[in-house]
């Protein structure tokens, strides 16, 4: 299991329909390109306060 540390943090935007703004910076970062899948998993603390985890899924070859 991999332990990651914070490299930074930053504000998104929610849009119309619940749509996530991802700012450039960190799609930049990432790697991200249009067509990329995320995962996305939502954690629970046990005094009830979520979080959302994304991470971009490794790209699969093309067949």
């Amino acid at each position: 299991m991999a332990i990651f540390r914070t490299l930074y943090y930053s504000d998104v935007t929610i849009g119309v329909g619940g749509r996530i703004t991802i700012p450039q910076g960190i799609r930049d970062d990432l790697r991200i390109d249009a067509g990329d899948t995320l995962t996305v998993r939502i954690e629970e603390a046990p005094n009830n306060t979520r979080q959302m985890v994304v991470w971009r899924a490794d790209p699969q070859p093309e067949k």
